[in-house]
């Protein structure tokens, strides 16, 4: 029998090599909404820590002789009723928000994800505790309820945090729990209880790792309605105060100027629009790229 005659082997499939990490981020990178999302908000993230490189002029240095200016070469966003650059304040602002958002849902993660292994693994009277808590909790609107608990708070930024990661507390539980209903049915789980290890070790080591997909998507879209909670808080003046610049009481103060000084919201509506569009365009590409039956 010759050479020619002998069959050929089977060409190795790179995809069959590739982590589970690298299939998800190839599949990520496909869907250009994603990276059109993924761009702007590091685009945010950047301007925000390098915001003192960035900006052309100090945010809360006030010129009344620069009071309500429209964009020029000179401040490309135009003046705020005090004469403060606008797009130094945007820029600014993008720290606060971005800080409201991701330190809000670490502390609804921190909170729920505990609960909800707790919930879904022990079951019983446990479960039923907690559920019927969350049940309450959610019963509230997601933002009257960080409203109520800034204003027992009182008005400062890291109180509004503090609101609004209890107020999104609830959404990660229930998600968790389920998640967990769901995982500990599986064969490697009982696998796991039957060797012996304790119940702590399964929950964190073989049940936390399998639903991560899930809360890092749930958490994705959480910070952009984060984002929008502490806009509002600081619209209605319970959060970031003045003179430091927020996103949200850059609008309560533009409000009063809509026909005189458009620009004032403009800019700052624009800014939240940008970054909650973004948030949820890569929170719906992680989701699709997560999925473990995309191929």
């Amino acid at each position: 029998m010759t050479d020619a005659a002998l069959p050929a082997a089977p060409a190795t499939q790179t995809y069959e090599l590739d982590s589970p990490a690298r299939r998800a981020r190839r599949r990520l990178f496909k869907r250009k909404a994603a990276v059109f999302g993924l761009i702007v908000i590091t685009a945010f993230i950047l301007l925000a820590v390098l915001a003192p490189l960035v900006v052309p002029y100090d945010p809360i240095a006030t010129s009344w002789s620069l009071v309500r200016k429209p964009p020029t070469a000179a401040h490309w966003f135009g003046t705020d009723e005090l004469g403060r650059d606008i797009l130094s304040r945007i820029v600014y602002g993008a720290r606060a928000s971005l800080m409201a958002g991701l330190i809000s849902v670490a502390i609804a993660l921190g909170i729920g994800v505990p609960l909800g292994l707790l919930a879904g693994y022990r079951g019983g009277f446990v479960d039923a505790l907690i559920s019927r808590i969350t049940d309450a909790m959610l019963a509230c609107p997601f933002l009257i309820l960080a409203i109520a608990l800034a204003a027992f708070l009182g008005p400062s930024l890291g109180n509004a945090m503090i609101a609004i990661g209890i107020s999104a507390t609830p959404i990660f539980i229930r998600l968790t729990r389920g998640q967990v209903l769901s995982v500990k049915a599986e064969d490697y789980v009982e696998a796991a209880r039957a060797l012996g290890n304790p119940p702590w070790r399964i929950a964190f080591s073989h049940i936390l790792p399998n639903i991560l997909p899930s809360l890092l998507v749930q958490a994705t879209l959480s910070i952009a309605a984060a984002i929008i909670a502490e806009a509002a808080l600081s619209f209605l003046g319970l959060g970031q105060q003045p003179p430091a610049p927020s996103w949200g009481s850059m609008l309560n103060a533009a409000q009063r100027f809509l026909t005189q000084a458009p620009w004032m919201a403009i800019w700052p509506g624009l800014a939240i629009f940008l970054v909650v569009l973004s948030l949820n365009l890569l929170g719906d590409g992680l989701r699709d790229a997560l999925d473990p039956r995309q191929r």
